[in-house]
């Protein structure tokens, strides 16, 4: 029998950084879940991910056990990456802050696939680059 489910719980940290200050431990301590145990196990199964934003989902059950879930770093903090940019534009129609091509696109599109709402990869291209325009990203062929 499935154990039942108490809270669900999703938080972006930093890979293979979780402590449990804030935002940790103002999340997951209302529900009484060890915060040590969540913090070491969060940080051993990011490692590999170090430097990117991590979205986690947790899943908090009756007697205080939990399971996680990480997701891939968002497109917005890829996107980032590949312009080399601190952050996008305040004004994305007026100001550009940055350019990426289409191969920088195709290949964040693989990477996220599994967490988009798309079918197909040009549905996926398409979503980061809709992304990338609202950042103030230009694209490039």
């Amino acid at each position: 029998m499935a154990k039942a489910i108490k809270a669900k719980v999703k938080l972006q940290l930093e890979a293979g950084k979780a402590n449990p200050a804030p935002p940790v431990g103002t999340a997951l301590g209302p529900h009484g879940i060890n915060l040590a145990q969540f913090c070491q196990q969060f940080n051993d199964a990011s490692k590999e991910m170090t430097g990117s934003v991590v979205p986690a989902e947790i899943t908090i059950f009756e007697d205080r056990t939990f399971e996680f879930k990480l997701k891939t770093p968002p497109a917005s903090d890829m996107l980032k990456k590949a312009a080399g940019i601190e952050k996008g534009s305040g004004n994305p129609l007026k100001n550009k802050v940055g350019k990426v091509t289409r191969a920088d696109i195709r290949a964040i599109a693989e990477k996220k696939m599994v967490d988009l709402n798309a079918t197909t990869m040009e549905a996926a291209q398409k979503i980061i680059e809709g992304a990338a325009r609202s950042m103030g990203i230009e694209i490039i062929d």
